[in-house]
């Protein structure tokens, strides 16, 4: 017997909470590629996971120590979308709005990036192995 059983009737995994429900209802039918994503978090947030399973995710979504997580991904994708050079849905504004566009990208692909915002979902990766 287990300290920790994962099966069982009295563990079952809850259903979302209104929060995080609401947030994928309103992001529905923006983009097919959205609603990929939607299905991912819902998938992720209601499927039954190990410990070590868990703590992958948690480094995967958003705590990996080398950039190599979905946080960092969606930033990327964010400077790449707010880019002319790599999106030519911005080809046709004036300069200078498709250089602040471009701007406020690079400031979230910064502030995105930046290990501080990383740093909690890594330690809690990194608490579940440490019991």
């Amino acid at each position: 017997m287990t300290t920790n059983p994962l099966h069982t009737e009295g563990n079952q995994v809850p259903p979302l909470d209104d929060d995080l429900a609401g947030v994928l209802d309103d992001l529905d039918g923006i983009h097919p590629g959205i609603d990929l994503l939607r299905n991912g978090i819902r998938l992720l947030a209601l499927d039954r996971h190990s410990p070590d399973r868990t703590q992958t995710l948690l480094a995967a979504l958003a705590g990996s120590s080398d950039g190599t997580d979905i946080l960092t991904a969606l930033a990327h994708l964010v400077a790449r979308l707010s880019t002319a050079d790599t999106n030519p849905a911005l080809r046709h504004l004036p300069l200078n709005q498709q250089k602040t566009t471009q701007q406020h990208g690079e400031t979230a692909l910064y502030d995105l990036t930046d290990p501080d915002l990383h740093q909690p979902a890594s330690e809690a990766s990194a608490a579940i192995s440490s019991t």
